[in-house]
C-alpha cells in the first residue's frame, strides 16, 4: 500500500472533536448483523458512540436495520459472486463510503468484507479496524489444485488486509487463531478470543422437553460443510433400527454457496420420508423448544451460534470434535462429541440421548449454566467493547454492561 495508515485515534474522542465516534459495521449479509451483531451495536450506542452499519439491501433486513435506529448505506457487496467488474465496483463502493462519512472504527464481519474493509480502511487512512473471523470459512475447507491456489491468493488478501497498523483481528476459538498465525496471515500481538456474539438468555430461556415422538434438529445453513449429509445418513440408519424419532433440517438453502446442498435434494429427502427440512426459522427458540435433540455434525466453526442457543434452551446437543464445535460445548457435560464426517458415531450419539430422557435433562441443564457464566452478552460484551476503548486509545470500557 503506498498509502500511509491513517494512525490518529485520539482524533475520534469524543472529548477532543466534541461529538460521539462513529463505529461503522461493515457486513456483507444484514440477516447476520441483526442476528449477530446488532446486541453489540445497541450497547456500542448506549455507550457513547454512533453506530451505522453498511450492507446489501436484501429483502426487509435492511428495513429492519433502520427501524432499530441504525443509518443504512447499502453496498453492493456480495457473499460468493466473483465477477471483477462487480467486485472492482464494490470495492471502489467503499473507498466512496469509507471517505464520505470517515468512521473513526470499521467493524469488518465476514471474508470479503474483511479482506476489501480492510484494504480501503488502509487506503483512506481510517483511524482504527476491527476483524472479526468467524470461521475459516469455504476457502480454507475446499481441496484441490484450484482451492489451493484460492486458498493462497486470500491468504496475500488477508495479510495486506490486516495490516493496517491500529487494528486488531477478533478469533472466536483458538483453533483459528492458531491456523492464522500459522500461515502468517496474522500477528499474535494483535489479536483477541472472544467467545461469541452474545444472545438473548431471556428469549432463548429452558423450555420443557414436548412430548410425543422425539425430535432431532440441524439447525444450519444447507451446506455439505455442516454435516447435512451425515445427518441424513444418520437419521436413515436410525430409521433401519427401528427409530421413531422425526429428524429435521432448519436453515435457507445457501444458493450461490459453493458448498450449498441441492435444493432439489432436500426435497428428495423430504419426499422419501428420510427427513424433513424446514427451510429458514424467524424464530429458533419456537425450533430448539419443539426438539429433543440438537445436532451440528459440522466440518468446522468460530463459535457455532446455534450451539449456545440451544445450551441456553435447556437442549442436548451434539457436535463434531472440531475447532469452534468442540468450544461451544463441555464434553459429556453439556452434550457429546463425535468425530467429523463418520455416521455411525453420529447415529450412535443421537440415539444414546434418545434413548435418556434424563440424561438429556442433565445436559441441557448444565448447557444452560455453561452458557450463563462463560458465553453470556455479559462477559462477550464488554469484551468487544474493550476492544473499542482500546483501538481509540483507552483501555477502558465505554460502559458497563451487565
Amino acid at each position: 500500500m503506498n498509502t500511509p495508515d491513517y494512525h490518529d485515534p485520539a482524533e475520534c474522542e469524543p472529548t477532543t472533536k466534541g461529538a460521539s465516534p462513529l463505529l461503522l459495521f461493515v457486513v456483507n449479509d444484514p440477516a447476520f448483523f441483526l442476528s449477530h451483531r446488532e446486541r453489540l451495536g445497541a450497547a456500542a450506542r448506549a455507550g457513547g458512540y454512533r453506530v451505522e452499519v453498511a450492507c446489501p439491501s436484501e429483502g426487509d433486513t435492511a428495513s429492519e436495520i433502520v427501524a432499530r435506529g441504525y443509518a443504512h448505506h447499502p453496498l453492493q457487496l456480495t457473499r460468493w459472486g466473483s465477477n471483477p467488474i462487480s467486485e472492482l465496483a464494490a470495492l471502489w463502493e467503499l473507498v466512496v463510503l469509507f471517505r464520505r462519512i470517515r468512521p473513526c472504527i470499521v467493524h469488518l464481519v465476514g471474508i470479503k468484507a474483511m479482506l476489501y474493509g480492510g484494504l480501503v480502511a488502509r487506503l483512506t487512512r481510517v483511524p482504527a479496524a476491527l476483524f472479526a473471523v468467524s470461521g475459516l470459512g469455504y476457502v480454507f475447507l475446499s481441496r484441490g489444485v484450484v482451492a489451493s491456489a484460492r486458498r493462497w491468493l486470500v491468504r496475500q488478501l488477508y495479510r495486506l488486509a490486516f495490516g493496517h497498523r491500529n487494528s486488531r483481528v477478533v478469533f472466536q476459538n483458538e483453533g483459528d487463531l492458531a491456523t492464522f498465525v500459522a500461515f502468517g496471515m496474522v500477528r499474535p500481538d494483535r489479536s483477541d478470543i472472544v467467545p461469541g456474539n452474545g444472545i438473548d438468555l431471556e428469549h432463548f430461556a429452558p423450555t420443557t422437553e414436548p412430548e410425543g415422538r422425539p425430535l432431532v434438529v440441524l439447525p444450519a445453513r444447507m451446506l455439505w460443510d455442516k454435516g447435512v449429509q451425515e445427518f441424513v445418513d444418520a437419521a436413515a440408519l436410525l430409521r433401519t433400527q427401528g427409530s421413531m424419532a422425526r429428524f429435521v433440517l432448519v436453515g435457507d438453502a445457501a444458493a450461490g454457496n459453493p458448498s450449498a446442498v441441492p435444493e432439489r435434494l432436500l426435497h428428495a429427502w423430504t419426499e422419501a420420508g428420510t427427513i424433513e427440512w424446514w427451510g429458514r426459522c424467524a424464530d429458533m427458540s419456537r425450533v430448539f423448544g419443539e426438539a429433543n435433540v440438537v445436532c451440528l455434525p459440522s466440518y468446522r466453526e468460530g463459535m457455532p451460534q446455534v450451539l449456545i442457543e440451544a445450551a441456553a434452551c435447556g437442549r442436548a446437543t451434539v457436535t463434531t470434535d472440531v475447532s469452534g464445535c468442540r468450544d461451544a460445548i463441555v464434553p459429556n457435560v453439556t452434550g457429546l462429541l463425535v468425530p467429523r464426517g463418520e455416521v455411525e458415531p453420529l447415529a450412535r450419539a443421537i440415539k444414546r440421548l434418545l434413548d435418556d430422557a434424563a440424561e438429556r435433562a442433565r445436559l441441557g441443564a448444565a448447557g444452560r449454566r455453561h452458557v450463563e457464566t462463560r458465553l453470556a452478552p455479559s462477559v462477550v460484551i464488554p469484551a468487544m467493547l474493550n476492544i473499542y476503548g482500546k483501538l481509540l486509545g483507552s483501555h477502558s470500557n465505554p460502559m458497563e454492561y451487565g
